[in-house]
């Protein structure tokens, strides 16, 4: 049943309907013009006025597609024309359906995550989507969906702003692919316009002093019983190369190539690409024992196998070294960042770590704050040559060179 009066309808306001049954809600500032509420939640904003032929209502566009202002001048000049008897066309009233936000994840997850995706983020992906947007919108049909539905669900997961923003932008993607797919149509993607929560960045790099530390208790873990030998190895490993912890524990003795001082990895997280091996890291390799018939680098104890995971062992020997805010793929961003400060090139990094964009390279390439502190006073202290004449020593770094 149609609530007249109700209040100037407003996009925010009418993303926010929800009913049990058909309900048209009227606008107060413009007589005439409502928005159509179904179950389903679809809505669609409508004109009525009384003609030479009696009331007709039409309607004005869906929400989503429009905003409410536009569908309110939409509606003015429709309520016009049919006061003086013309004819308008109505877009069809009736609640959106084809296809579900269910039906578009399933085909999301065959044909585009399992080809495109690495297993890792694969299962990083399938743990948003059903967790989070079928449980939300899975039943929902796609144009049905509406922007303020997902920036409800967006705002509800305000706490975990990566797993908020991930939503949306999974979302975003589904849509954009559903429209190539032929299953939305053109222009209702419903994740237009939300502002993404700012993600807390964070910056751990190992010093000289936690490197030493670490070394130290690597160094007694596989006596000590705190991991085992191939774990252990395969952690100074990682803190040689800057390589991703599963490109280290899947490395096979095929793709290590002890003579030209690489590996190769055929599948790696952007591609194919060698690792090249400092002196250490070749020297690690070469003292590592190969099991018969077991191609794996870092043999695990079933015949034939591997280890699977090191965060067992990592967890214990981080906290012996008094490292526990350190997560295992700090290593790697503390081997870009020794790169930076031993002045290597962000592109020659990048090669480094396998990196396809530069951009991806500055964001873990970021300078200690030591490293930081050392270049000012350099800086400061060849400037200071200049002010203060050949007289002037920096009192905290005697040794500082000068110009």
């Amino acid at each position: 049943m149609a609530k007249p009066g109700y209040r100037t309808l407003s996009s925010r306001m009418v993303g926010k309907m929800k009913v049990s049954k058909d309900t048209v809600f009227w606008d107060r500032g413009l007589p005439g013009f409502g928005v159509r509420v179904y179950p389903s939640g679809s809505k669609v904003y409508v004109a009525q006025a009384r003609g030479p032929k009696g009331v007709k209502r039409v309607v004005v566009g869906r929400h989503g597609v429009i905003h409410a202002e536009e569908a309110r001048k939409r509606a003015a000049s429709i309520i016009t024309r049919m006061k003086s008897g013309e004819a308008v066309v109505s877009e069809p009233a009736k609640p959106a359906g084809g296809p579900s936000v269910g039906d578009l994840v399933r085909r999301y997850m065959e044909e585009h995550a399992a080809i495109r995706y690495k297993p890792g983020s694969v299962k990083m992906v399938r743990s948003v989507l059903y967790k989070h947007i079928v449980p939300a919108l899975g039943r929902l049909p796609l144009a049905a969906v509406e922007r303020a539905q997902v920036a409800e669900l967006h705002q509800r997961l305000y706490k975990t702003p990566f797993t908020a923003n991930m939503v949306v932008r999974t979302l975003s993607l589904m849509y954009r692919l559903a429209e190539g797919w032929g299953m939305a149509p053109k222009g209702c993607n419903p994740c237009r316009s939300i502002i993404k929560y700012p993600e807390r960045k964070r910056e751990r790099f190992l010093t000289d002093n936690e490197f030493t530390r670490l070394g130290r208790v690597l160094e007694e873990a596989v006596s000590l019983g705190l991991a085992s030998a191939p774990a252990a190895a395969a952690i100074r490993l990682l803190m040689l190369t800057g390589c991703r912890k599963n490109e280290i524990l899947t490395l096979r003795w095929e793709n290590v190539a002890l003579n030209e001082s690489e590996f190769r990895l055929s599948d790696a997280k952007t591609g194919a690409r060698v690792v090249s091996l400092s002196p250490p890291a070749l020297k690690l390799l070469a003292g590592l024992p190969r099991a018969p018939g077991n191609p794996w680098v870092f043999s695990g104890k079933k015949t034939g196998g591997r280890i699977h995971e090191i965060d067992t062992a990592w967890n214990v020997i981080r906290s012996r070294a008094n490292l526990d805010d350190v997560r295992i793929h700090d290593l790697r961003h503390s081997f870009a960042s020794r790169a930076l400060a031993l002045g290597e090139s962000l592109p020659v990094i990048g090669k480094l770590l396998g990196h396809t964009q530069i951009e991806t390279t500055a964001r873990y390439a970021h300078l200690t704050p030591d490293s930081v502190r050392e270049a000012a006073e350099r800086i400061a202290a060849s400037i200071a040559a200049d002010i203060f004449g050949e007289t002037w020593r920096p009192v905290s770094s005697p040794n500082i060179p000068r110009r």
